[in-house]
């Protein structure tokens, strides 16, 4: 992509965005927090416009965007506020999971609702004895006809208590070597025998939950890859978990513009504030450069491997330090838990810290 070419579509991306955004965000009253349904109506304003899944291929009803294609609308999105996050393992994680593995069948089944914000996803992933250590999941797959009965539970699975449907690894064969005895399952979250408990965060909120599944029946066709091929099509979902989350820059922080407001209305004067907004100002700009660094690999034809993890750990450092900063600046109020205030993200940081593979297993990724 020229650098002609770049400029032109930031120039399309930004008179879109500003004659649409400002309006529609007027039309839901301005709110400090956005709530799910208009997370939902936002998304659809973009599928409607033509860019709700931009770097999805264009016979999918994407755009065909290539990685820097998608930073500058990436990139004017956030200048403008509009990066509100939605469906986001939909749109993260299954989107291009099902892109890059499943059936022509499954695609055109699953994607066109997941675009128009139809379909809600969730992860299945994780376990009580398989979190860092993934390939250990213990969810039971077991062949009956052309269906699959699972019986296991899963747990710290988003949106789990609103979602249509989950994308599932679960064990068929226990004995295998572990990495090789894993099966991946689209799963329909209203199936019979699946129990959704929320658990409740320190935010007062419940984003995370258990999920029980007993004797679920799933058919075959659900099945993306060949029994087996388990580890490699989750490894493609937690590739781009790791890339999304750590590109997420404005979806997630604390505005460094707000900082700098909140440290004039109540900060101290002087060198410690300064000193204080200067960290949070230098992480934003590594952020960025390690978003380039990405980018850059991917011009080349490369695939980012540790890359995607440096991201991750880098945007969980930012989003604690913006955070705690701006409780700080804040004082007795920021015991206060408003709607946009930084308490909320405080509150929220440590999550950064642990989903989708702690800064240690990421740090271990980078090392190895």
């Amino acid at each position: 992509m020229s650098e002609a070419q770049e400029e032109a579509l930031r120039a399309e991306a930004r008179a879109w965005l500003e004659a649409t955004f400002p309006a529609w965000r007027e039309s839901v009253g301005n709110p400090a927090r956005y709530n799910s349904e208009q997370r939902r109506a936002w998304h659809r304003v973009q599928a409607q416009g033509g860019w709700g899944a931009p770097s999805w291929p264009v016979e999918y009803g994407g755009k065909g965007f290539g990685p820097v294609e998608y930073a500058v609308w990436a990139e004017e999105k956030a200048r403008i506020g509009a990066n509100i996050p939605f469906n986001v393992t939909g749109f993260g994680m299954a989107g291009p999971t099902i892109i890059a593995h499943a059936t022509e069948l499954q695609k055109k089944r699953y994607l066109p609702p997941l675009l128009g914000g139809d379909e809600i996803w969730c992860q299945l992933f994780s376990e009580p004895g398989a979190g860092s250590d993934l390939a250990n999941v213990t969810t039971r797959a077991q062949r009956d006809g052309d269906s699959w009965i699972v019986t296991g539970q899963k747990v710290w699975s988003s949106s789990a208590h609103e979602a249509d449907f989950g994308i599932l690894l679960a064990r068929y064969d226990f004995d295998k070597p572990k990495h090789e005895g894993l099966i991946y399952f689209i799963v329909d979250m209203r199936a019979p025998g699946i129990e959704v408990r929320p658990l409740r965060q320190i935010s007062g909120e419940s984003e995370f939950n258990e999920v029980f599944m007993t004797d679920v029946r799933i058919p075959d066709e659900n099945r993306i890859g060949e029994p087996g091929d388990g580890w490699r099509v989750a490894m493609t979902t937690l590739m781009f978990e790791r890339m999304s989350i750590g590109s997420a820059t404005g979806g997630y922080t604390f505005p460094f513009e707000r900082l700098v407001a909140l440290a004039r209305a109540h900060g101290r004067p002087g060198a410690l504030d300064r000193q204080a907004l200067a960290g949070v100002y230098t992480r934003y700009k590594i952020l960025d450069l390690l978003n380039a660094r990405v980018l850059s690999k991917l011009r080349k034809g490369e695939i980012p491997t540790a890359e995607g993890s440096i991201l991750k750990i880098a945007l969980a450092d930012l989003i604690s330090a913006s955070a705690a900063l701006g409780v700080r600046l804040l004082g007795g109020e920021g015991l206060l838990l408003k709607d946009g205030s930084p308490t909320r993200a405080f509150l929220e940081a440590p999550a950064f810290h642990i989903g989708g593979g702690t800064d240690e297993v990421q740090k271990n990724v980078v090392a190895e």
